[in-house]
């Protein structure tokens, strides 16, 4: 019987799933041999080595259209790198194999291997530049917030929404000098703040999350490629998110233009960052509020997934043990 080539390379999201949890599972275990060690780039490149390799054993013609390590000269799984075995559908990836390299040199929580894999064509190319961001989780109405609005004007907006006062509201932001003036006009709404010091694509799951680990909103400047990664994550968990790209000079400009961005004061929401089904897969590499870390038990190496499908809105936690090696 011939096999129509059209229906033979379709995006089954079922099937690739657990080949996607096997490729973050990969780089969180090369990433957490080197927790605590103090070395951000052999870390980083424990993460990407281990995960290209799975990547390799996938039945799929991939394409990384979101990549790391440009901006700080970290070891890369380079944009436009082809990956798979050559078999199989056309995609996407977007991926940061070790989304923390800070936070795993220092021991820190909530670092993370993550990947995100679309249809080819349907993940926005965000170049390595910074991006501003505004995320809420589940359960809003549409625009409830806004990227335009003043942050204390955000607050308001979402605490009338769900029912609470400003002061119930509590938002994740970056400690970063460039938000200062956010955090005091947020603080000054009486909103609760949680400041973290790397990791904002965990940083917008723990907003769909509200339940689970007390934020409701994210917001402030961080990289425009991990969201993207937080926009494939909230397609699967519901939310919302905006962003807009930041440019601080002419050089980030041009890297835009080189990505294929014309518009640079576009305002991007969720749909545009990731217009079609998507998969999503975190592993744990420190622990964190809400994944556990890659630890040793025993002979056995343990880990923590969150995997995730837009298409059946599916949410798997997987622990996955293997020799120690």
């Amino acid at each position: 019987m011939t096999v129509d080539p059209i229906i033979e390379h379709e995006f089954k999201d079922r099937m690739l799933s657990l080949g996607l949890a096997r490729v973050s599972e990969a780089a969180a275990i090369a990433a957490a041999k080197l927790i605590g060690h103090g070395d951000e780039k052999a870390a980083d490149q424990a993460a990407v080595d281990a995960m290209r390799t799975q990547l390799d054993l996938l039945d799929i013609k991939g394409v990384v259209v979101i990549g790391e390590g440009e901006r700080d000269e970290a070891p890369m799984l380079y944009i436009g790198e082809e990956v798979g075995n050559g078999h199989g559908p056309e995609v996407d990836i977007a991926l940061d194999p070790l989304e923390g390299t800070t936070l795993t040199a220092k021991a820190m929580p909530n670092a993370m291997a993550v990947i995100a894999m679309a249809p080819r064509g349907t993940l926005l190319h965000a170049p390595d530049v910074y991006m501003w961001k505004l995320a809420i989780g589940p359960g809003y109405p549409e625009g409830v917030v806004d990227l335009d609005m003043d942050p204390a004007e955000a607050v308001r907006a979402l605490a009338k929404s769900k029912g609470v006062a400003p002061r119930e509201i509590t938002v994740c932001i970056l400690e970063r000098p460039r938000h200062a003036e956010m955090i005091e006009k947020v603080r000054a709404t009486g909103a609760a703040i949680q400041l973290i010091t790397d990791g904002d694509v965990a940083g917008v799951i723990h907003c769909a999350r509200t339940d689970f680990t007390g934020i409701d909103m994210y917001m402030g400047a961080g990289g425009a490629p991990e969201g993207v990664l937080a926009a494939s994550a909230l397609k699967c968990m519901g939310g919302q998110i905006q962003g807009r790209l930041w440019f601080r000079n002419d050089e980030e400009r041009a890297r835009a233009e080189r990505a294929g961005i014309t518009d640079f004061d576009r305002k991007y929401t969720l749909n545009d960052m990731v217009k079609a089904d998507v998969i999503f897969a975190a592993t744990g590499v420190t622990y964190g509020s809400i994944l556990k870390g890659a630890r040793r038990d025993g002979p056995w190496m343990e880990t923590d997934t969150l995997l995730m499908r837009s298409k059946s809105g599916s949410m798997r936690h997987i622990l996955y043990r293997q020799k120690n090696q």
